[in-house]
């Protein structure tokens, strides 16, 4: 039974983009190999959590926490409170 997808505007913007690059001869046939290779690298068990692009992060978090660059969650909640109440709410 054939399946109907809906992508969003985004995901269809980018297939679109490979497509024009030359990547693949169609949307569809980009969306099917994309598809494919997602479940071969499950099945194969090649599916691990990668969070070295989070590292970067961490530690810029870290530098400000270091600077003392931060903010308690009472002074955001407070500094939310008088945004609200200028926009009348």
């Amino acid at each position: 039974m054939p399946i109907t997808l809906t992508l969003t505007p985004e995901q269809e913007a980018w297939l679109q983009a490979q497509v024009a690059a030359g990547d693949f001869a169609t949307v569809e046939e980009a969306a099917r190999r994309l598809i494919d290779d997602r479940i071969a690298q499950i099945a194969s068990g090649d599916e691990h959590d990668d969070l070295e692009w989070a590292k970067p992060l961490l530690d810029e978090a870290r530098a400000s926490i270091a600077r003392g660059d931060i903010l308690t969650l009472e002074e955001h909640r407070a500094r939310n409170a008088v945004r609200r109440a200028s926009r009348g709410r």
